[in-house]
């Protein structure tokens, strides 16, 4: 059965609260499990990057939206707690090794190496060497980039799944080269898709096309300020998402033709003459 992975990423927007009624927004639709990501700002960007001027609810620069937007121990404790009184499970991608640390208590079931993070050879291989299944997504990189990763998961003999990734959000419909499954099959047998499109719809497609794991952005409301609310998913197209790929096995069938249950009655009545 295909896995729907409900990114709730930064789109609680600091606000803990928030961060629990996306994780029942998952819970209610269907979703397998939540996602998070923790990340050590001063890490992850450099000092001018955090020094440029970004005006948000939380200050004018980008490191007063940065840090607003990360979670600590208490939020993460909250959260743990949530998800097991719900039975959903949740994880995090970490952006940083002190990052990764963090979230080792929670004993997390899956591990996401981030498009952003692909190339950071140490942080991979940190990543692999813990051997849990880990989704990685493969935006923004070429496939020599893909096939470096996918040699440094094979060599720690850690489980993975490849992502097809398009990182613009949201992704324009001409842009999402879902057949891109196709080639990443080629790298490694096991696929899923990332999407950042408005449609719940390319997401069931990916799924029919064998994508065995399906990770897509959630809202309460796409108008909320943030740079991934727009291309996230609300409730509606939520449900339609999780129907629509809970459907696909009874859609695709075993692929043998055959008369269906009921078509011989039909066929009596529409070929009068096969029984003249």
């Amino acid at each position: 059965m295909t896995r729907i992975i409900a990114e709730i990423g930064i789109n609680h927007n600091g606000d803990l609260e928030l961060a629990l009624r996306l994780i029942d927004l998952a819970h209610e639709c269907g979703c397998d499990c939540v996602k998070f990501q923790k990340r050590t700002v001063e890490i992850v960007y450099s000092p001018e990057a955090l020094a440029s001027p970004r005006c948000s609810p939380w200050g004018t620069t980008n490191g007063d939206q940065k840090r607003h937007l990360e979670f600590g121990r208490r939020e993460y404790d909250a959260i743990n707690e949530h998800c097991h009184t719900l039975g959903i499970a949740w994880f995090a991608s970490a952006w940083d090794l002190p990052s990764l640390e963090f979230l080792k208590p929670y004993a997390l079931p899956y591990n996401k190496v981030a498009s952003a993070m692909l190339t950071h050879d140490l942080l991979v291989e940190s990543v692999a060497a813990e051997g849990k299944e880990t989704f990685i997504s493969t935006g923004m990189s070429t496939l020599s980039q893909v096939q470096h990763v996918v040699d440094a998961f094979r060599s720690f003999r850690c489980p993975f799944v490849l992502m097809h990734t398009v990182s613009t959000y949201p992704t324009p419909d001409d842009q999402l080269n879902l057949r891109c499954l196709e080639m990443l099959r080629k790298l490694h047998p096991r696929v899923g898709y990332s999407g950042h499109e408005v449609s719940p719809l390319p997401s069931i497609i990916a799924a029919a096309f064998g994508a065995e794991v399906i990770e897509r952005h959630i809202t309460l409301d796409r108008s909320m300020y943030g740079s991934d609310q727009a291309a996230s998913l609300e409730r509606r197209g939520l449900e339609v998402l999780v129907d629509g790929i809970r459907r696909l096995p009874g859609y695709l069938g075993d692929g043998v033709k055959r008369l269906m249950p009921g078509e011989a009655e039909v066929s009596k009545k529409l070929r009068y003459w096969e029984g003249a």
